[in-house]
């Protein structure tokens, strides 16, 4: 029997003060799939939350129902029932030798990069079975024709010799734009990955216009990030935010519960500005 897989897509701020390009992934095999979207939604209807779920409505009033969101999200990533991928481009390094394409595509071709490699895909049956993929992208900010040919690319992959080797395949009809409401796996990842984009930014410094002090909202961030962090650290030791995590084989990419990518441009150079 076929093996599946669905992997849930989402991306965050584009352009930070220091790292800009947040793609992020929640991917769950399908023997699990049921569990983990009962035990997701049960954590809600418990906490009594009728709203979505988004980083951007935590406050002192969301924080404590939203930690223990997410303590149920990392019980489940832990024992390697829900796997989480994290990709950012540090401004500091600037890539060179960029044509107008690369720019005018630039959303499109680094997502491309992100669902292609994060996960470390081909190596999830090691080509002992037929895997099906499914992929779901939080709805896409471009004019339909850009979106077409975007999920037109995904479906290619299952074309190229890795996923080939892998027996990974995309049908068409599993690759979709979706609304995040509906889809609790990006709602939970709309908390992970708008933290990360939070404090690489230095969003915890920031202070109310006029005042010496800052915000209760960004507080109320700050220990949220520290919450998810430390969840981090509890499966992966020496976590470090910045940079992408490291792995002893090439099968870690997949193996790893959770894991960040620092995507570093083929050609590039240095702008100290950029840096911290």
């Amino acid at each position: 029997m076929a093996k599946e897989i669905t992997i849930w897509c989402d991306e965050s701020v584009k352009k930070g003060k220091y790292y800009s390009n947040f793609y992020g992934g929640v991917l769950i095999e399908s023997t699990h799939q049921k569990e983990v979207l009962h035990k997701l939604q049960h954590a809600i209807d418990k906490l009594g939350l009728t709203d979505e779920i988004k980083w951007q409505k935590v406050n002192v009033f969301h924080l404590e129902p939203y930690l223990e969101l997410i303590n149920v999200f990392f019980k489940l990533l832990s024992k390697g029932k829900i796997k989480v991928r994290i990709m950012f481009r540090q401004n500091a390094m600037v890539a060179t030798n960029l044509k107008e394409h690369h720019l005018d595509n630039e959303y499109f071709l680094l997502y491309y990069q992100f669902f292609k490699h994060a996960f470390g895909l081909e190596h999830a049956t090691k080509g002992k079975q037929t895997t099906h993929i499914r992929a779901y992208f939080d709805m896409l900010p471009d004019k339909i024709s850009k979106r077409h040919q975007f999920k037109e690319y995904i479906k290619g992959l299952e074309s190229t010799r890795s996923f080939q080797l892998a027996k990974l395949r995309i049908r068409k009809d599993d690759i979709a734009e979706v609304d995040s409401k509906h889809h609790l796996p990006l709602q939970y990842l709309d908390l992970i990955l708008g933290s990360m984009a939070f404090r690489l930014n230095d969003m915890h410094k920031e202070k109310l216009p006029g005042k010496k002090r800052r915000g209760e909202r960004t507080k109320a961030k700050e220990k949220l990030y520290k919450h998810i962090n430390a969840k981090i650290r509890e499966v992966k030791k020496g976590f470090n935010i910045g940079n992408s995590t490291g792995t002893n084989v090439p099968e870690d990419r997949w193996n790893m519960h959770y894991r960040h990518w620092k995507f570093i441009p083929k050609e590039f150079i240095i702008d100290e500005e950029g840096y911290k």
